[in-house]
């Protein structure tokens, strides 16, 4: 392709045009990365109209580490029966979660592996507990793999699981369990996990519900570029139809402790794929969001000149991407620093991207 008719598919874009999934690839293979991080920069502008960058203060807490999906890229999870197997009961959780209100905190994340025998009753009782302790946090929990896990485990459908969690105190929903919507990617990497279709079916279903939620990526494995940007499409089209997503979160996968040992991709090809992230979405879909955890803080605050609006969590607790054997901590003082670097006024938002302060 011409530098002339990759520049006038950029002008098109800057002036509102939604580009289909070849032009996509087209930006990715024949813009420059400064190329595209300027396009999706003044589309973020654009969209936003703002120089605030958002973060978020919450906890990540992993209410069981056993698991019987086995993904290869997973160094978390532990067989059931394992003497590292645990399950983190709900007092346990109201305490984690009294500790992070003390810091600031306004969301929980509570996700855990597909326990083979933990009950309905023990989900119910769990979110009812910790919600009537904390009723003034977000429990946005769970993930649609595990929500098709417990249809399976309970026999029942997944709107009807996801009512009885609603009732219960359940929130919202983050986007995990998405890596690759692509079955063939699926296969290889996560073959017990839920398939492509039934990851958009519960977000389907959580949206009809009322209920919002954040969409991920787990990029940098497997995959083709033509199936990652499949993926983004594929959030833009439930997006259009239901407008139930919050935000997206693409990150890279981390290599370490786990079967599938690839070297993940660079921090270049991330900052490339969260512009082309803005530039599909960007019409639809405002808030995203640049990953510090995986690619790293520099990386992560760079994003910010790349279409992010918002550089996630603090997380003042996560065991998933630390099982790798990487382990980053970030400040308040810290996250505010990195924002005011990068020319923005940084803010605390809460789960529903409005200002905390």
């Amino acid at each position: 392709m011409s530098t002339a008719t990759i520049e006038t598919l950029q002008e098109k874009v800057l002036d509102g045009y939604a580009v289909n999934r070849q032009e996509a690839l087209e930006l990715y293979q024949y813009s420059s990365l400064n190329d595209l991080g300027a396009v999706a920069n003044a589309l973020r502008l654009q969209i936003k109209g703002d120089k605030i960058a958002t973060y978020l203060i919450d906890r990540n807490i992993n209410y069981t580490n056993v698991c019987v999906t086995y993904c290869k890229f997973c160094a978390f999870y532990r067989e059931d029966g394992d003497k590292e197997g645990y399950v983190n009961e709900a007092e346990k959780i109201i305490h984690k979660v009294t500790e992070a209100k003390e810091k600031g905190c306004t969301q929980i994340l509570i996700q855990g592996g597909h326990h083979p025998s933990l009950t309905l009753d023990w989900y119910l009782n769990m979110i009812s507990k910790v919600k009537t302790a904390h009723s003034d946090v977000t429990f946005h929990s769970f993930s649609p793999p595990e929500l098709i896990h417990f249809s399976g485990l309970f026999k029942m459908p997944v709107i009807e699981i996801l009512k009885k969690f609603k009732e219960a105190g359940m929130d919202s929903m983050p986007g995990g369990g998405a890596e690759i919507l692509s079955d063939r990617v699926r296969k290889e990497i996560a073959p017990l996990k839920a398939t492509t279709s039934e990851w958009l079916g519960v977000m389907r279903d959580v949206h009809s519900l009322g209920m919002r939620s954040t969409a991920t990526m787990m990029f940098g494995h497997v995959e083709t570029i033509e199936e990652r940007i499949e993926h983004i499409f594929l959030i833009r089209e439930l997006q259009e139809e239901t407008g139930g997503f919050l935000g997206f979160i693409p990150w890279l996968y981390q290599p370490g402790n786990e079967s599938l040992g690839l070297k993940s991709a660079s921090g270049q090809e991330y900052l490339k794929t969260l512009a082309l992230s803005r530039i599909i979405l960007n019409r639809v879909l405002p808030n995203l969001q640049a990953s510090w955890v995986t690619p790293g803080k520099k990386i992560g605050q760079l994003g910010l000149m790349y279409g992010a609006n918002d550089l996630g969590s603090i997380m003042l607790e996560e065991n998933v991407v630390a099982a790798t054997g990487l382990r980053y901590l970030m400040s308040v003082d810290e996250m505010r620093r990195l924002i005011k670097e990068m020319g923005y006024e940084p803010h605390q938002r809460d789960t529903f991207y409005n200002l905390v302060n």
